[in-house]
């Protein structure tokens, strides 16, 4: 029998695991960079047990929770945006957790705030204490972002005057509000598609990919999220304009979002519209709206050339890594292609998208939320650059629109081992950091195991003649 477990528990034991990621981030997390850097310490090595063992705590209440969504009694929509609520809670307030991204987007609002070309300098041109936050191999690279993403770091910029714990609570705040119109979204988009909104809410916004790297990391993949699924619901609900509106917004914050625009246009085709008509409306739409985001914005339309700003040595991807490989292999059997490699497998890999993208609207063209998750998820893993919370993209959409249980525990078990794949710091890792990380893991095990076998062990009987 598997120890005892409700809804309040459930709620407890992420809630401790969340807080220990807080309280391990104040030592561990991605700090702001001291000049000189201070050498690592016994704090820093605390911070890193503590962190992984909230992980662990917090995987192990998302998965109990999954099975209280699977049970005969669920919890109601409202319920587990409680948790949710409850979950996050300490990581607003927590340091920048598992990357340094959140230092680009201050940098990069504060460039945009003082008309400084950000699509073709990195931060190093800014210069001063903000820039030096920046990660170092992003320090000469211009901003992959859109001008709607970038028009809001500006006027957070200018609200804060370039102060960096303004700066950052500034910019988890819109990472929540992203979140918040996620949670909004999946249940009305898994009604929609015959799915269960409380598993909806459960796999795509109590995920702990979400609360590590959406709350506690601040991307701005929360907010391209966010605006996405606000945009198919206003799409779904016969609202075509708005909906395109939306889901451009949400392109011009991250560019792949711009997939949405076929779901628009196939809600449109399911309510009865010609196709063709559809198509053109939509286009005309978001092209107006991404003039109306660029103008405001005032970035200028150096945005459209930094769109290859993913495909730079920089970033890992799958396809790097083969070119790599390849071209290594080609080095030493002497030939003069290596240089070609790396190239040839990013085309492939965006080639292989392509195709990909289009088999699956070709099967699935009824089923457009879930054509659109399958679709973002190949971009994620085709792409020219991945991260672990660019699953996100796919996974939001898959939770809401799944067809089965047995694809929702597939995209589980991957959200699972990933949220394991990144140290609080956002940097690569050392042998000595892995062994610790690996330590506040098993310690996670090891107290859930403890508090399993205390729950199924018999009550002891009081002894004969003695009051009970």
């Amino acid at each position: 029998m598997a120890f005892p477990f409700d809804l309040r528990r459930c709620r407890l034991l992420g809630l401790v695991g969340t807080a220990f990621l807080a309280l391990g981030g104040e030592s561990a997390g991605a700090l702001p960079v001291a000049d000189p850097p201070a050498p690592a310490s016994a704090q820093e090595a605390t911070g890193l047990v503590a962190v992984y063992f909230g992980v662990v705590l917090l995987i192990a209440a998302w998965a109990l929770l999954g099975r209280l969504v699977r049970g005969p009694r669920p919890p109601a929509p409202r319920a587990l945006l409680l948790v949710l609520a409850v979950w996050a809670a300490p990581l607003v307030l927590a340091p920048p957790l598992f990357s340094r991204d959140v230092y680009s987007y201050l940098a990069q609002g504060a460039m945009a705030d003082a008309h400084m070309d950000v699509y073709t300098q990195g931060p190093a041109a800014l210069g001063g204490p903000l820039a030096d936050q920046v990660a170092p191999m992003w320090q000469h690279t211009g901003a992959p972002y859109g001008p709607a993403f970038l028009g809001l770091a500006s006027a957070l910029s200018g609200l804060t005057r370039g102060e960096l714990p303004a700066g950052l609570i500034g910019m988890r705040l819109l990472a929540l509000l992203g979140v918040a119109l996620m949670a909004f979204a999946l249940p009305r988009l898994a009604r929609h598609s015959g799915a269960d909104p409380a598993a909806a809410l459960w796999l795509g916004a109590l995920n702990p990919l979400v609360l590590l790297h959406l709350v506690a990391g601040a991307h701005n993949d929360a907010l391209m999220l966010g605006l996405l699924g606000l945009g198919l619901v206003a799409a779904r609900g016969r609202r075509p304009v708005l909906g395109a509106v939306l889901v451009t917004l949400a392109a011009l914050v991250k560019a792949p979002a711009a997939l949405g625009l076929l779901a628009v246009v196939a809600f449109q085709a399911r309510a009865g519209r010609r196709p063709l008509p559809a198509a053109l409306t939509t286009a005309a739409v978001s092209a107006a709206t991404t003039v109306a985001a660029t103008v405001t914005a005032g970035t200028g339309y150096g945005w459209i050339g930094a769109l290859g700003t993913p495909v730079s040595p920089q970033n890992w991807a799958l396809t790097s890594l083969l070119g790599r490989a390849t071209g290594d292999l080609l080095v030493r059997l002497g030939s003069g292609l290596a240089p070609l490699a790396i190239p040839g497998w990013h085309l492939l890999g965006l080639l292989t998208t392509a195709v990909a993208i289009l088999l699956i609207w070709l099967r699935l063209r009824l089923k457009p939320v879930y054509a659109l998750g399958l679709s973002l998820l190949v971009v994620a893993v085709f792409g020219p650059a991945i991260r672990p919370w660019y699953v996100l993209w796919g996974l939001f959409l898959i939770a809401a629109a799944a067809p089965s249980t047995s694809v929702r525990h597939r995209v589980a078990a991957l959200a699972g081992v990933l949220a394991l794949a990144v140290l609080p710091s956002g940097g690569p890792a050392d042998a000595g950091q892995l062994v610790l990380a690996v330590c506040g893991g098993l310690l996670g095990v090891v107290v859930l195991w403890q508090a399993h076998q205390a729950a199924q062990a018999p009550a002891v009987s009081p002894a004969p003649g003695r009051a009970a």
